[in-house]
């Protein structure tokens, strides 16, 4: 689906201005047209076997992954998937068996409007045992459409060219590439599901936007959201939990104008303002035109790769300390399993930091840039970093450079249900 400046504009003009609770008309004229895709119960499904040692029956486990199942071209991740074969989703999905979460929620996984990649996934490698581990089976799966590879029709990264990834209303080489996609165990309240991919960047009050390097023709249709953010109710034995996912740009690749540096902190910060304390996110609107954060004492779980470390990297910290301090969340900071083992192993793993969820490689290292953070009033029973050190069952998945799977690390929270 294609999009240009100009024709925004010309949407503007004819829509004109909407009023009251409405969804603002510049912005609905970025809206994707193409169905969330939210598959319903299997009448048949491989029965599941928790492969957690420990895990009480009381428990949810919620995961984030950023899995790296992007591929360079449209409809190659559907077609990778529709046999058993792919040795990086066989990785993937034996990341995924050993963990065995409840929820989980996919970054980097290319969205087609068929749902087609989604379904292989599931069907041909969670379904399947991965190197003896118990196959997994989610009945409730949620993917949208995201703004990657969408054109702009503008020339945004100053290069001299229109057109191409670095142009797209988030970085992409085609509509959807990574993307994103929930797993659950249980029904997702799909009449609830709010979506923020058209929120635009200018609309947020005091915000970061670069207003010196995007002129007003270019912020009138860039939305803040890279890729999308949402807000998506989980129904878990008559309690509902409100999953709100989001993978905000890396704060990195851009010049001294730090436009991408600048949006990861505001995508961020759209995430802690949505959450409603103190007043904040009365400004948001979703992309139905429904306005406000999310409904004061909800319950929820912030979650994804969110691009940034509140101790290194490139990323300004302010956003990411801001939401890690918000006080209806909790932080459960977890470790890998490293931090379990020798001393001499765990002062290696310090040094490579104990709270690290990707690894980058040489130049950049280890950060903690993933999170599953939970509302107050879901006590965390445990919470961990699936990166098995040497000689542990799993080390071959994420010991080599690249790794197998992902160069992202499965992160998990266990949460106790109240009976």
């Amino acid at each position: 689906m294609r999009y240009s400046i100009l024709t925004a504009l010309l949407a503007v003009s004819l829509t004109a201005a909407a009023v009251g609770g409405a969804v603002p008309a510049q912005a609905q004229t970025l809206s994707v047209v193409n169905p969330a895709i939210v598959q319903p119960p299997r009448v048949s499904t491989l029965p599941f076997t928790d492969s957690r040692e420990l895990m009480a029956p009381s428990s949810l486990r919620v995961a984030t992954f950023n899995a790296s199942l992007n591929r360079p071209n449209a409809g190659q991740l559907a077609l990778d998937l529709s046999t058993s074969l792919d040795a990086q989703a066989k990785a993937v999905a034996e990341i995924i068996q050993r963990n065995a979460p409840d929820v989980l929620l996919l970054n980097e996984f290319d969205y087609d409007a068929t749902g087609a990649a989604a379904q292989n996934f599931n069907t041909n490698y969670l379904n399947r045992s991965q190197r003896g581990a118990n196959p997994i089976d989610y009945p409730y799966t949620y993917a949208a459409p995201s703004n990657t590879g969408i054109p702009s029709g503008a020339d945004l990264d100053a290069d001299g060219v229109i057109g191409g990834p670095g142009d797209a209303l988030g970085f992409g080489d085609f509509e959807g590439q990574y993307a994103m996609v929930l797993y659950s165990k249980y029904p997702i309240d799909t009449d609830h599901i709010r979506t923020f991919q058209n929120f635009l960047w200018k609309d947020m009050p005091d915000s970061s936007l670069p207003t010196d390097y995007y002129g007003e023709l270019i912020q009138s249709v860039l939305p803040l959201p890279s890729k999308s953010m949402w807000d998506v109710p989980i129904s878990v034995d008559g309690k509902l939990i409100h999953v709100i996912a989001a993978h905000p740009t890396p704060p990195v690749f851009d010049g001294s104008e730090k436009r991408n540096q600048r949006r990861n902190h505001d995508e961020i910060r759209l995430l802690n303002d949505y959450l409603g304390a103190d007043g904040a996110g009365e400004y948001i609107y979703d992309d139905a035109g429904a306005r406000g954060p999310l409904a004061t004492g909800s319950t929820f779980v912030v979650l994804g790769d969110l691009n940034s470390d509140a101790t290194s990297g490139g990323s300004n910290p302010a956003a990411i300390t801001a939401l890690q301090e918000n006080p209806l969340l909790v932080d459960p900071l977890p470790a890998s399993q490293a931090q379990e083992l020798s001393p001499e192993l765990r002062r290696l793993a310090a040094a490579h930091n104990p709270l690290g969820t990707a690894d980058f490689g040489p130049s950049t290292g280890v950060l903690r840039v993933d999170y599953v953070l939970p509302s107050v009033g879901l006590p965390v029973r445990d919470a961990g970093v699936y990166w098995p050190a040497a000689g542990q069952v799993g080390a071959d998945l994420v010991s080599t450079w690249p790794p197998v799977s992902s160069d992202h690390r499965l992160v998990w929270v266990d949460i106790k249900l109240e009976s």
